[in-house]
């Protein structure tokens, strides 16, 4: 593992030069001792009039103090309980001194309770209280969290948890709720600054030279290639554990929280991803996990060793321990750089061996939008090369270099010869950004790059996950319980592109930022429309339709799994259905915080038929 030391670290060390907390305080936090374990449950509201209260709060993490956001004292919120067919009364005090909101992630609502402010409602005035009430008819593990400003990266997220009506099927002997999170002593919105004045600033994890030297990562070639084109394959999560704690139910891993089991029983684990901007890999080594529900919605069981959980997901998986120990619960960062960590055990004051993290993935030519190509029978493309390029046969040629025509003997070495591509030190020519294949796009400085052969990712585990040589969850995976409600056949079709410029740090949909929007996405009610998305970026984004659930297009018919939130790949498609069943204006956003907040945003809107009742 590489030992990544912080700038903050390294300053508390210089101070303290020669003592043991100094030498300390450079490791990672899962190297550190550890407490004895917190066995504490969330607190839990629920009935029919719930109070919440957002104000400011201290909290402490893993013994530090740091400035939060919390509802009723507590970061995570309270876990609010509820009862699928009750009615619900909301009352949320804002003691903030700047407007704020509660969005119910995941829940079938009215449009004017769904709090976003500007588009389903006002927001909340500083010093005031806002009722939402509405009906409650869905069951399953969702969560609610701020949708003003930078709120949400404060602490200001929950959990819900809806029992069904009737006896829930999914039986258990006792269950826990995880929420995962990231927390940083950093001011969000200086995060977001330095993320605009450089978009690596939070990447630590860079090649070196030392590991070129070792033969470590890409070759030089590689690596001369990328750089030319201005791309870093190291550049997989925007902020990182260079400035991120990763939380357990507001825990850091030396907190170590624990939630406690009897060998032998069935314990449903209820995952909410509530990060601001982190995928986490989750796994319980020596258990199996079995999927029992996504986003909610019941899923036909099926038994993995991990899965890969997008900001804003929810999964509800089964374990069942057997032996008198404990288990390490591991929530690693997609990028490697830290993990959220915790343990399930028989007693309290027991801990498990925490691995160390895993090598850090590299994007690759897939996660370049160039995955769709037949590397065994596509001709040799010419960019441009005045050199004959080497055959796709040619062991010093790799396929995908040589389907693109990269190999000349110039670049036989290995490498990629971008000049042939045009990619010279000055950046991309339209060979990455060619908008002729993406007519939806506008030619906006907000598209660095366009996707040139994007493929369906839905059967593949995730950035870092190919070769882990055990079962990894995909979205192909997943199917419904019960028969989709609405299986007709799509009346249209339309394609979204997920568009970005990481120097510059602008997110769109389609090269548009939210700002620059001139009306919302216009549906019928009870529209059926296929959608698929498209990422022409290098980083997973994963994205949220408010108040609707949509059928993953992946093969299962009228059993396709139902989901509120999907992660598209880099490089990569989704493609779904979903019915235009609810009126109103809905947003329709990518779930990373500071994508959102950069522009990755619309609103769609959903108007009654002529004829129809409003």
């Amino acid at each position: 593992m590489d030992l990544v030391i912080d700038r903050r670290a390294l300053l508390r060390g210089t101070a303290a030069i020669g003592s043991t907390a100094a030498l300390t305080a450079w490791l990672p936090a899962w190297a550190q001792s550890v407490s004895p374990g917190i066995i504490r449950p969330l607190p839990t509201v629920s009935g029919e009039n719930i109070h919440l209260r957002i104000a400011e709060q201290m909290m402490t993490i893993d013994g530090r103090e740091s400035h939060a956001i919390a509802i009723n004292g507590t970061v995570p919120a309270p876990l609010i309980r509820l009862r699928e067919g009750q009615t619900v009364r909301l009352h949320v005090e804002n003691a903030l001194d700047e407007d704020s909101s509660i969005h119910w992630h995941g829940l079938i609502l009215p449009f004017h309770m769904d709090g976003v402010p500007g588009v389903s409602f006002p927001g909340i005035k500083p010093r005031s209280t806002f009722i939402y009430e509405f009906p409650v008819i869905q069951s399953g593990t969702y969560w609610y969290h701020s949708h003003s400003g930078l709120q949400e990266q404060l602490g200001h997220y929950g959990p819900i948890v809806i029992d069904p009506r009737g006896e829930d099927p999914i039986a258990s002997d006792r269950e826990h709720v995880i929420v995962l999170s990231d927390h940083s002593p950093m001011h969000p919105h200086t995060i977001f600054t330095k993320l605009k004045q450089q978009g690596g600033y939070f990447n630590y994890q860079k090649q070196t030279l030392a590991g070129l030297l070792s033969g470590r990562d890409q070759s030089l070639a590689d690596r001369l290639a990328w750089g030319a084109m201005r791309m870093d394959p190291t550049d997989v999560s925007d902020v990182t554990g260079s400035t991120y704690t990763y939380l357990v139910n507001g825990h850091g891993p030396r907190d170590n929280w624990t939630g406690l089991f009897n060998p032998g029983e069935r314990v449903r684990l209820r995952f909410v991803n509530a990060s601001a901007m982190t995928t986490f890999n989750v796994r319980i080594p020596g258990l199996k996990l079995t999927v029992v529900q996504a986003d909610g919605l019941p899923v036909r069981p099926v038994t993995v060793d991990e899965f890969q959980m997008a900001v804003a997901e929810t999964y509800d998986v089964i374990v069942q321990p057997t032996d008198d120990r404990a288990y390490t619960l591991i929530g690693e960062t997609v990028d490697r750089s830290g993990m959220a960590r915790a343990t399930l055990a028989p007693r309290e004051g027991m801990a498990a061996e925490v691995p160390p993290l895993r090598q850090r993935p590299l994007a690759d030519m897939k996660d370049m939008g160039m995955g769709g190509m037949d590397h065994s029978a596509m001709p040799v493309m010419d960019h441009g090369a005045t050199d004959q390029a080497a055959p796709a046969g040619d062991p010093a040629c790799p396929p995908e270099h040589a389907a693109m025509g990269h190999c000349t003997p110039a670049a036989a070495g290995g490498g990629m010869d971008h000049g042939a591509m045009g990619h010279g030190a000055g950046g991309m020519n339209h060979s990455m950004r060619d908008l002729s294949v993406a007519p939806e796009v506008k030619d906006t400085p907000t598209v660095q790059t366009i996707s040139p052969m994007p493929v369906d990712r839905t059967g593949e585990p995730g950035q870092g996950l190919r070769d882990v040589g055990h079962k990894v969850l995909v979205y192909r995976d997943l199917m419904a319980v019960d028969r989709n409600p609405d299986v007709r056949a799509p009346d249209r079709s339309m394609r979204i592109h997920l568009t970005g410029n990481m120097e510059r740090y602008m997110w769109a949909f389609d090269g548009v930022k939210l700002n620059e929007v001139k009306a919302p996405i216009p549906f019928l009610k009870d529209e059926r429309v296929r959608i698929t998305l498209v990422n022409d970026t290098m980083m997973g984004h994963p994205i949220h339709l408010h108040g609707h659930f949509f059928e993953l297009v992946t093969g299962h018919g009228d059993h396709a799994p139902r989901k509120h939130t999907v992660q598209v790949q880099p490089g990569g498609t989704v493609t779904f259905d979903f019915t235009a069943d609810a009126v109103g204006d809905w947003a329709f956003h990518c779930h990373l915080l500071y994508h959102m907040h950069a522009g990755m945003m619309q609103v769609i809107t959903v108007r009654p038929r002529e004829g129809d009742a409003a």
